[in-house]
């Protein structure tokens, strides 16, 4: 899956959203019958133009390795459909209520607010068939271990508890403790798994496991920091979803707390965190550490 070395970190990532984008299309094929609007509506979601963040980091991480191709871009496949589902339910109306999502309607406004459940529902479910599925790895006790730790990762430990967290604003105010906590387990469970489940597939040792997960632990924090940022300052265009909804809701988060220049400062640290847990990669991080320089720099 590691294409030439040459390729600066925004060529690889668009390489490899396009393969996990041409794998997603083969897995969720349009269908005729009565579950056609469904499956539309999953593809309406799964195929929209997403930076496949997540899905970068199994293909990428997993590079270090060596590890097989079809069984990274798999795992990463059923990843993006388990951050898709998240997305396509948070934007219900019962949750933040959002009409545009990576540059169109949402599902629920684009098919209907059941079918946006339902069409999640897919998603969630597809996710583990594609990881139980022999072709993901010939080996059923990686593919048992990769099921287990995305379970872990997407519920009520990981990004579902992160969300619950989110939703219980009005009950009790967030401080930066429970942000803290909720951004590690909304956001950051997932881009954790996204580095553990290419070692697991790549057979790394525990001296590189701890690495990748210290690495991830940061970063996903890091990421979430500058999309709060991204969310104060940014230009709803690039971004392609509404921008400043937590401030028009009333919500608390990094920036509000922090401010943004201290908000910034906890960014940069994070990352400059991130980049020595890589140190024992050497060279063949070189792609990795780039993405640190996305988080500091985004603007969508």
């Amino acid at each position: 899956m590691r294409v030439d070395d040459d390729l600066d970190f925004a060529r690889r990532l668009t390489i490899i959203a396009d393969q996990v984008t041409v794998a997603l299309d083969r897995l969720i094929p349009p269908a005729q019958g009565p579950e056609a609007d469904l499956m539309r509506a999953m593809r309406h979601a799964a195929l929209a133009n997403g930076k496949r963040m997540r899905p970068f980091y199994v293909i990428e991480t997993g590079a270090l390795f060596d590890a097989p191709e079809q069984s990274l871009l798999r795992t990463a496949a059923a990843l993006e459909c388990i951050h898709t589902y998240s997305l396509v339910h948070d934007d219900l109306p019962c949750m933040d209520d959002d009409d545009f999502r990576r540059g169109q309607p949402t599902v629920h406004k684009a098919f209907g607010e059941a079918a946006a459940v339902l069409a999640g529902d897919g998603l969630l479910t597809l996710a583990f068939k594609i990881l139980a599925n022999r072709d993901t790895h010939q080996d059923a006790e990686v593919r048992l271990r990769l099921i287990e730790r995305l379970a872990d990762a997407a519920g009520a430990q990981g990004m579902v508890g992160g969300q619950m967290i989110d939703m219980l604003e009005e009950q009790s105010p967030r401080d930066l403790n429970t942000i803290t906590r909720m951004q590690r387990l909304k956001t950051g469970a997932l881009i954790s798994y996204s580095v553990e489940a290419a070692g697991i597939i790549g057979g790394a040792n525990e001296a590189e496991r701890n690495a990748l997960h210290g690495f991830a632990h940061d970063l996903g924090l890091a990421y979430q920091i500058a999309d709060d940022i991204l969310d104060y300052e940014g230009n709803e265009d690039e971004v392609g979803k509404p921008l400043r909804t937590d401030a028009d809701a009333g919500k608390a988060n990094f920036v509000t707390l922090l401010g943004i220049d201290q908000a910034k400062d906890r960014v940069r640290l994070l990352a400059a965190q991130s980049r020595e847990h890589l140190a024992m990669f050497h060279n063949r991080a070189n792609i990795l550490l780039q993405s640190v320089d996305f988080v500091l720099d985004r603007t969508r």
